[in-house]
Order: structure tokens, then sequence, then C-alpha cells
């Protein structure tokens, strides 16, 4: 009976002894049969549990890397540590490499410097030639998340279909406006991130086919500030007065407050308003209604798969890496929940 397990291992699985083990592998008399069927199964089932035998008092290091505003990288940060008990048995420890900077430079230096000491990286950066460059001089496995890489040689994507995001938001707007006339104002951030490009892609090419034909305005949140959005807002309702629907598809702190706040002070209604991710700030907007819908994802979910395809990459889990963004989720005021989550 070939198996790769100690007589020792066997015999704790099935409650045997080690020396009624040892004959029923042997082959020798006097055993049951009921006793050979209870070594074939406790063998069974140490194979089925191999892979935890495999990962039992693993460490591995992990590093994450997002160049994201602070609100985004705490969010990710406390979405990864809230799931690392869950990982057992192997043991993640995460280094947390956090930049608000828009430099290109920082997150460089910082891929430079934990290449050669890490057993993967997860990261989340503006799709630029340097950034690529230096993914590609990464020693460990990579898993980009939230925004995607795809010339670099990460391993997978974990986060939102963005494209697919956008076309559910002008979905979502077209329906709410129906046949009625309006123009759509879209607010992203600063930066080459493609996962808000490929938002933005998918929404206009929904809007356009959906009908009736909207004009687009953007304001982009170049500085990371909600006064500067405020006020780029302000300037553009100024001058048009056809404005009726809002997609938000980045995650600026404060944001999506000031779009709010704008809006009234020029005693300025809209009909429909579309954002990104459900935390503390959306999820009180939506609650009082001054947001319409939260396009949402399980940022946990994402990084638990990132931990998973890391551990595949290293031989210590089964199966091959696989990309499968997540789905979007539709959150309304009837489902959003009483308490922020991540």
């Amino acid at each position: 009976m070939k198996h790769p397990f100690r007589i020792r291992e066997i015999a704790a699985q099935a409650g045997l002894s080690e020396a009624t083990v040892d004959r029923v592998l042997h082959g020798r008399a006097g055993v049951r049969d009921s006793t050979i069927r209870e070594v074939q199964a406790a063998i069974a089932d140490l194979d089925r549990q191999r892979t935890q035998v495999r990962l039992a008092g693993r460490t591995f290091m992990i590093d994450v890397v997002v160049q994201a505003p602070p609100r985004f990288s705490a969010a990710i940060r406390a979405a990864l540590e809230a799931e690392l008990p869950g990982l057992r048995p192997a043991v993640i420890r995460a280094r947390f490499h956090l930049l608000d900077s828009p430099s290109t430079a920082d997150v460089v230096a910082v891929l430079d410097r934990v290449g050669a000491r890490s057993h993967g990286v997860i990261l989340k950066a503006p799709d630029v030639p340097d950034i690529v460059a230096a993914a590609g001089r990464l020693a460990a496995p990579l898993v980009t998340c939230v925004t995607d890489l795809p010339a670099s040689p990460r391993i997978t994507y974990v986060g939102l279909d963005n494209r697919a995001a956008g076309a559910t938001a002008a979905y979502l707007i077209q329906r709410w406006l129906g046949d009625r006339s309006g123009e759509v104002l879209v607010v992203r951030g600063r930066g080459s991130f493609r996962g808000e490009d490929e938002r933005e892609a998918g929404f206009r090419a929904e809007l356009a086919a959906a009908g009736p034909a909207r004009r687009l305005h953007e304001v982009v949140d170049a500085e990371d500030r909600a006064d500067a959005v405020a006020a780029g807002i302000r300037d553009l309702l100024a001058g048009n007065r056809a404005v009726r629907a809002i997609y938000s598809l980045y995650a600026g702190a404060g944001g999506n407050t000031a779009v709010v706040d704008a809006f009234a002070e020029l005693s300025r209604p809209y009909e429909v308003f579309v954002a990104h991710d459900l935390d503390g700030e959306n999820t009180a907007l939506l609650r009082e209604r001054k947001l319409s819908a939260v396009l949402h994802h399980d940022l946990r979910t994402d990084l638990r798969r990132a931990c998973h395809a890391i551990m595949q990459a290293q031989g210590v889990l089964p199966g091959p890496v696989r990309t499968n963004p997540s789905a979007v989720q539709v959150i309304t005021p009837h489902n959003a929940p009483p308490v922020e989550f991540g």
C-alpha cells in the first residue's frame, strides 16, 4: 500500500496502534478486513489534508506596496490584517509600504528594496513604464491589487472588474434618468491608474451604447484635496445647468462629500449619484440618500486570494494560479450596512 506518510501519522489518524498499522501496510496475516479499511481511510484523510501539513509552521513574509490616498491605504491594511488569522496553519507576516506621494520614483525604490527578501509582493500602483520595469526586477511572486499592470510579470490580478464596474455605473444612471435629458459629471483622481482608466472606458462605452446621447464633463482631483474638487465642480456648475447625474470613480478622502456640498451651495439638485467603495464616508452619504448607489467589492476576499496565489506560486498550495476579478456589488440605501465594512 503506497503512501508518503509515517506509520506514526497513520496510526494517530486511524486511532490504531503503530504495530497494527505496520501489519496492515506489510500485508501480514491476522488483520481484520475492517481494520484494513480503517487504515486505508486514514491514509485517504491524510492525503486530503496534506496541504495543511505542508503549511503547518510555515511563515511567509509578504510586502504590501500601495500608492493611494491614506483612507484607501488604511482600508487595504485593515482588510489584510482581518484575513491573516483565517490563513492558518500558515503564518503570514505583512510589511506595509503605504505611499501617499504621487512619485513614481518612491514606488520604484520600495520595489527594488523589497524584491530580494520577500516571499511575495502585493502591489497597487500606476501602470507606468518605470513601475512595470521595477516589477520585472522582483524575484518574488507579484500580485497586482485593485488596479492591474498587465505588462508586468504578475502571477495574477485581484480586485474589481473595473471595466464592468464602469459599465454598471452607466447602466444605473441611464435607468434612473430614463428618457429625460441631462448631462453627466465624471469625477476621477490623479495619476495613471489603469483601474480608473478602465472604469471610465467602460462607463463611456455603455453610456454611448445605451442612449440617449449625453454630454460628459470631467473634474479631476489632481491634488487629492476635497476643497479643490469642490472648487472645480462649482466652476463647472456656474456655467452649466444641465448636469443631472454624477459618477465618482475614485477614492479620494472627502471627495464625494465635496461633490454633494458643491451642488448644495449652488442650490443645484441632481437626480443620481453613483460612487465606488463602501467606506465610512460613502456609507453615511448613502444612508442619507445623497448617494444613489455605491459600487463595492470585498477587499478582504481580494487580499485573501492574493495570499493564496502567493502560496500557490511558492508551491505549498495546490492548483494553478488563476485571474478571476471580483464581481461588482451594487449597494443602495436598502441594503447598506449599519456601519462601515471593508
